[in-house]
């Protein structure tokens, strides 16, 4: 081979090169989730245990459960891991997702401040301990933005036989924003709030806050991934979407869900099984 022949070959290996790395690089997929999965620091700790294993990235737009869910039906993410149930299995019901999985729990808490001036502390009943606090017209933060965290806290109140609605602005305080905005509010003024357990164990200014209620079975949290429809959204990364859901469920990830530990204490409780969409 003459040395114009030695330069094209040697030419083209580097582009091939270029374009495998370009392939690389572009091999990750967006995922829609909750505030919680990013701030609790799950996140930081699972997924690069999944690119070690696939070596895909995951990209994470965090936001409440209904945004992450309308990121979804927009088609802006691949895959879709929230925590409400009941909005997940309609999004796979209105064609927007294509199966959902459940992955994992834990439970809400109401904090509030220690001072406890609804008398609440030590409760078990989540709607009776709300009864309370609306009697007493104590301040209330509500995260107000329709996320799962949200979505629970209002079906409380309606079990609670509240109307909040018609209660904002005076004690019931809604926000709009996410729940370690929420907390920190709560804590400044003080106030109650619903807060999943993992945000609240992760969360450093609690102030005067600490928890008041817990262990209701309404309080239960379920947490559910869906891959968004790649017959609806031409451009959904399919294979790799399923991949990471694949990976979620199957023993190794429900190993780094457990595994994740946070002041000693394990914040997501791995519940895989069957979809159950």
């Amino acid at each position: 081979m003459n040395r114009f022949g030695k330069f094209l070959a040697v030419a083209a290996l580097a582009v091939t090169a270029a374009i495998g790395s370009a392939q690389a690089q572009d091999k990750f997929i967006t995922v829609a989730s909750t505030t919680s999965t990013e701030n609790s620091g799950l996140f930081k700790h699972i997924l690069p245990l999944f690119k070690a294993k696939t070596g895909i990235e995951v990209r994470v737009i965090a936001q409440g459960t209904g945004q992450a869910l309308d990121t979804g039906r927009r088609g802006d993410a691949d895959v879709v891991f929230v925590h409400a149930p009941a909005a997940e299995k309609k999004f796979v019901a209105e064609g927007h997702g294509v199966e959902r999985f459940e992955v994992m729990y834990n439970d809400f808490v109401i904090v509030g401040p220690k001072s406890d001036p609804a008398g609440v502390k030590g409760m078990k009943d989540a709607p009776a301990s709300l009864t309370k606090i609306a009697a007493a017209k104590a301040a209330f933060a509500s995260r107000g933005d329709d996320s799962g965290t949200h979505k629970a806290e209002l079906r409380l109140w309606k079990e609670a036989g509240v109307d909040v609605k018609a209660a904002g602005g005076g004690w019931y305080r809604e926000l709009g924003s996410g729940m370690g905005a929420t907390l920190n509010t709560a804590a400044q003024m003080p106030a109650y709030a619903l807060t999943d357990r993992a945000t609240w164990i992760s969360f450093q200014n609690r102030g005067p806050l600490e928890i008041s209620v817990e262990g209701d079975a309404k309080l239960f949290n379920q947490y559910g991934v869906i891959l968004v429809n790649p017959e609806t959204h031409k451009h959904v990364k399919k294979a790799e979407g399923q991949a990471f859901i694949d990976w979620l469920v199957s023993g190794e990830g429900q190993k780094a869900i457990a595994d994740y530990k946070l002041n000693g204490q394990q914040l997501f409780f791995p519940n895989a099984k069957k979809s159950s969409s």
